[in-house]
């Protein structure tokens, strides 16, 4: 019987990369136990209706007919058939979802999904994401990034600050008044800055609004300079071994270089602003935004739409909304530009075809990896498992050895102690063994705690 897994992630040295990053793609595709599998980069988590019913007619032609979503606001078409490659690349390209195939699995750009969207918003940084990927779709340079290599643009809310980013950049206030939307219907790009950070150093740079998208793939550059230099093959920031570590003051020099100003901040401001009090991004239901709009927020049981579900969304985009649909790292949709008059209808309509709604329902905060059959290395169905303890009347199957588990916190289920797609700061960890399912509370902060549960055993292998 093989040893059981940690009960919580370790921290290990930085590793040795001594082969190339093999994170699949829209053209890199990847084996797995179900077939092939594409993942879609969608900067920004952007996707205009058109493109949408692409991705819904390749799931449905070539595929097993459902959509995923990732935890950086991708997609992922599963169940692919063998050497259909060529057809889904002439797919994805007429539809403007390659704009470089050379560059397609290094546009790993997040951004706050709300951003310019809810009543109290802060400044929309969704333009600074559309720069910066076209910055790196033109750079030579950048296509020695990894798959896993991440930018993050934060509004200013705090939501996606803390989702890991190589690259992390948090809006800053604007100094004046919210200037008018442009001729196409959009804000101006923050005029207020933000501050810059790399991996995990806590000085940051601030950076001028228009230099904000080149200061990004500059530090992505110095980056790959630092990487190159240890020898160490890293494909991310915090790879990085000791003696090569990226600094902030590090970046600054590359910025300099680069005719980019910036200002050292050794101890940069502490999250958002508690006022005024901005929508969370991370839950279902109806946004309000300025005057008459309204967006659907509604997230996908865990991680996974059927080809229906997607084309509902589409066409309430398409009939309703502005045209566009913006997935968030919290496997969501969201859909901007509704009337008010028409929210509530279209979301009742969303809950009737299975989609999460509203912030008490049980799936809220539940997430799974991919599990059996999908996943060789699964050592059982985590989807089925998870489905079965909600239907029993608990998320957390046997509770926590220390109490009833705390309300808010995330509750992923992982079939293999490599926990693929679990989400970041504090959440319930709930992994199989080849004993049955240990949970615990894993997170910075947290003592290691463990328990075996009833939960159902796993499939042997």
């Amino acid at each position: 019987m093989p040893p059981s897994p940690s009960t919580r992630p370790q921290a290990a040295a930085a590793p040795l990369r001594d082969r190339g990053d093999a994170c699949p793609g829209a053209l890199r595709l990847h084996r797995a136990a179900d077939g092939h599998l594409a993942r879609v980069r969608l900067p920004a988590g952007d996707l205009t209706v058109r493109q949408a019913a692409v991705l819904a007619d390749a799931a449905d032609l070539l595929g097993d007919g459902h959509l995923s979503l990732t935890s950086r606001g991708n997609v992922e078409l599963r169940g692919l058939t063998e050497g259909c490659g060529g057809r889904l690349a002439a797919l994805l390209r007429d539809a403007g979802l390659l704009p470089s195939e050379r560059h397609e699995r290094i546009r790993n750009i997040l951004a706050s999904p709300l951003a310019g969207l809810d009543r109290h918003t802060p400044s929309d940084v969704r333009r600074w994401a559309r720069e910066l990927d076209a910055l790196l779709c033109a750079s030579e340079s950048a296509t020695a990034l990894s798959g896993r290599f991440l930018f993050v643009l934060d509004d200013g809310r705090g939501d996606v600050a803390a989702l890991g980013g190589d690259v992390s950049l948090l809006a800053e206030p604007r100094p004046q008044p919210q200037a008018e939307a442009d001729a196409d219907g959009e804000r101006p790009g923050p005029a207020g800055g933000a501050l810059l950070r790399v991996g995990d150093d806590p000085a940051a740079l601030r950076i001028a609004g228009p230099d904000v998208p080149r200061a990004a793939l500059a530090a992505a550059e110095a980056f790959l300079t630092a990487a190159a230099a240890s020898g160490s093959g890293a494909w991310r920031v915090r790879e990085l071994p000791d003696g090569h570590a990226l600094t902030a003051r590090d970046v600054a020099a590359a910025l300099r270089s680069a005719g980019i100003g910036a200002t050292y901040v050794a101890e940069p401001p502490a999250g958002a602003p508690a006022s005024p009090p901005y929508a969370d991004s991370a839950s279902p239901g109806i946004v309000e935004g300025p005057d008459d709009d309204r967006a659907l927020s509604v997230l996908a049981p865990l991680g996974r739409l059927s080809a229906a579900q997607w084309r509902l969304l589409t066409a309430i985009a398409a009939a309703d909304g502005s045209g566009a649909l913006r997935l968030t790292p919290w496997r969501g949709i969201v859909l901007p530009g509704l009337p008010a008059a028409a929210a509530p209808r279209r979301l009742a309509e969303l809950t009737t075809a299975g989609l999460i709604t509203d912030p008490a329902s049980p799936w809220h905060r539940l997430g799974a990896c991919t599990g059996r059959p999908g996943c060789a290395k699964s050592l059982t169905d985590v989807r089925a498992d998870a489905t079965a303890a909600l239907a029993a009347g608990t998320a957390v199957p046997g509770g926590l050895p220390t109490g009833p588990a705390p309300e808010g916190l995330p509750v992923y289920w992982s079939g293999c102690a490599r926990r693929c797609g679990h989400p970041h700061g504090t959440w319930i960890d709930v992994l199989a063994t080849a004993e049955g399912y240990r949970v615990a509370l894993v997170g910075p902060d947290t003592a290691p705690t463990a328990a075996r549960t009833a939960a159902p055993p796993p499939t042997a292998p």
